[in-house]
């Protein structure tokens, strides 16, 4: 069983930045960041592959920027030029195979 744990929430204000992190019990493999926002389905963020290929969501290009470590287990996630429209709970996930894990997901919260 794979775990992955967030952190690195928190509240900002607009224009700010955060950096979350996703550590992992297993080594890497693909792994994602999504977003849910209060009464909405979750979405995806960012991606990135085992061999490092990225893929954003439109509304986040060029702000957020996704990165991996694979000797430390950890996934990134550099969040600048924040947004109120940025608010949600920030999930990260494995696909391994048919299998995909999820984190407990890290609140993130942008407001003045």
């Amino acid at each position: 069983q794979v775990q992955l744990v967030e952190s690195g929430g928190g509240l900002v204000q607009p224009g700010g930045s955060l950096r979350l992190s996703c550590a992992a019990s297993s080594r890497l493999y693909t792994m994602g960041w999504y977003r849910q926002a209060p009464g909405k389905q979750r979405e995806l963020v960012a991606r990135i592959t085992s061999t490092s290929s990225t893929n954003y969501a439109d509304s986040v290009k060029g702000r957020f920027t996704i990165s991996r470590d694979n000797n430390r287990k950890t996934v990134y996630l550099q969040m600048s030029s924040l947004k109120p429209e940025d608010t949600g709970v920030y999930y990260c996930n494995m696909e391994l195979g048919t299998y995909v894990y999820w984190g407990q997901g890290t609140q993130v919260t942008v407001s003045s």
